[in-house]
């Protein structure tokens, strides 16, 4: 299978990785010094299953790859207003293009830009960093990606997204195609932008603000904004899902870290619109109140493009 990675960070370079081991023809797209190690010494892989390195190809100009059988878009989705166009010499009309960002409408830009393509969106869940330039680090024992079609789609958009997994699995990524993908975006969507939006809010980790009843009070109510929008837009949450993920929360203690959490503290964009804001937008369009999520977006929205906290 010929593939290609736009946005070759840590999540993207990880199953990029993964699949250029297993002899697929990959190529990463990436910038500045991580693009020149990538190329001198390929991509150093440091996962729980070992260390190795793996030698791809990589560029920072997609029209020099060309039409690929499959495209990973990995980028922030704040990038996705320059990536998805410069993904267009790539994607072709038997390409499948599987969305791995964070968020429940992220694939939308690509079913706008690519109407002839198979767009897959997909859930990744992956603990993953980028530790140096063409290095990237996989910690913990979770690794998945789920994906499926979007409602409406083309059947053999199905077996597309059944092929794909099956390739993932022989590269020894576990993947599984789903009918309902919807369900799946919106279960971990309610976990990361419930945890991304209150420790951002809070400028304090999750395990220091859920023993606290006023704290746990507000993780709480968020979550269950998210559920009622999700419901509401006609999604199939399964029950209890609430305090389901309130344990999984909370069984990961101290190990659990927000990435917008990070870029907030940091001084970097961060996805606002693609969690907090899009439980904000959703909630308007299904006639659903959302007065946590509304609160956190507005009182984060002064730092969404990066800047001193």
């Amino acid at each position: 299978m010929k593939a290609a990675v736009m946005g070759a960070g840590s999540i993207g370079g990880y199953f990029g990785g993964m699949l250029a081991r297993d002899g697929h023809e990959v190529t990463l797209i990436a910038r500045g010094e991580h693009l020149d190690t990538i190329r001198r010494d390929g991509l150093r892989m440091q996962t729980e299953a070992g260390e190795f390195v793996v030698s791809c190809s990589a560029t920072d100009d997609p029209a020099e790859v060309g039409s690929v059988d499959l495209v990973l878009l990995t980028t922030k989705t704040y990038h996705n207003a320059d990536a998805v166009p410069a993904m267009a010499p790539m994607v072709g009309p038997d390409t499948a293009v599987l969305c791995l960002q964070n968020g429940i409408d992220s694939y939308q830009p690509l079913l706008d830009a690519f109407p002839d393509a198979t767009v897959l969106p997909g859930a990744a869940y992956i603990e993953a960093s980028r530790t140096g330039l063409g290095v990237v680090r996989q910690s913990g024992q979770v690794v998945r990606i789920v994906t499926g079609p979007v409602r409406g789609a083309d059947p053999s958009h199905s077996q597309r997204a059944t092929e794909i997994c099956a390739a993932f699995r022989a590269a020894g990524v576990p993947a599984e195609a789903s009918e309902d993908i919807a369900v799946t975006l919106w279960t971990k969507f309610l976990f990361i932008a419930t945890m991304a939006g209150t420790t951002s809010l809070a400028r304090e980790y999750i395990n220091d603000l859920l023993p606290r009843p006023e704290w746990r009070k507000i993780i709480v109510g968020c979550m269950e904004e998210i559920e009622r929008t999700g419901r509401a837009a006609g999604v199939d949450l399964a029950q209890g899902i609430v305090p389901d993920t309130l344990h999984y929360i909370e069984e990961g203690g101290a190990a659990m870290r927000s990435s917008m959490h990070a870029d907030l503290m940091a001084g970097r964009p961060m996805e606002l619109e693609t969690l907090n804001g899009a439980v904000v937008r959703a909630g308007e369009s299904a006639g659903v109140s959302t007065p946590i999520n509304d609160v956190i977006y507005a009182a984060l929205k002064p730092y969404a493009g990066g800047g001193p906290v």
